[in-house]
């Protein structure tokens, strides 16, 4: 059995409210174990037989419209490629304040051109780099939440759907589905 994250975007920050223990229900009940969340943001650990991840994310999808009346995108990930996430950032040797850097996951590897035309808004501080699905950001001056390069701005700007989560949560997720 294989261990995956679930990723859902918008949930319960200023999106659709979803409770924790009703996630761990849903995902259970689609046959999956041991499902464990990951504090309040829509992050569900768990283990499946399943092999597809978009087969995976598109049951989670069903599950909350059907039982939850909600329509939240999910991205899903295996256990090795968020271990491979959290290995693989490029800031994280040169920051020590972790809320300063974000992993943005996304639907799909986004469009070649679409990279190559991607620029922080004037006036910010903001690296980033782009890795097949996943966008790591480093925001040197300051959090996140000051910025306009957000979830919302790399979706419009990518053209995909995004989920982002702070470098503590990366961590985090990785470790609860590779131990």
């Amino acid at each position: 059995m294989d261990r995956w994250v679930a990723l859902l975007r918008g949930v319960n920050v200023g999106g659709a409210k979803v409770a924790m223990a009703d996630l761990r229900r849903l995902v259970t009940g689609l046959g999956h174990h041991d499902a464990q969340t990951y504090l309040q943001s829509g992050n569900v650990v768990f283990g499946s037989t399943v092999r597809d991840a978009d087969a995976l994310a598109r049951g989670i999808e069903r599950a909350i419209a059907d039982e939850l009346g909600l329509t939240v995108p999910v991205l899903v990930r295996s256990g090795r490629e968020l271990a491979a996430v959290a290995g693989g950032n490029p800031y994280a040797g040169r920051e020590d304040d972790p809320t300063r850097l974000m992993v943005v996951f996304l639907a799909t590897a986004p469009d070649p051109a679409a990279v190559a035309a991607l620029t922080v808004p004037d006036g910010e501080n903001v690296a980033f780099t782009v890795a097949g699905r996943e966008v790591y950001l480093h925001h040197p001056d300051g959090g996140y939440g000051r910025s306009r390069f957000t979830n919302n701005h790399l979706e419009k700007k990518l053209g995909v759907v995004a989920t982002t989560r702070n470098w503590r949560s990366v961590r985090a997720l990785a470790g609860m589905s590779t131990g």
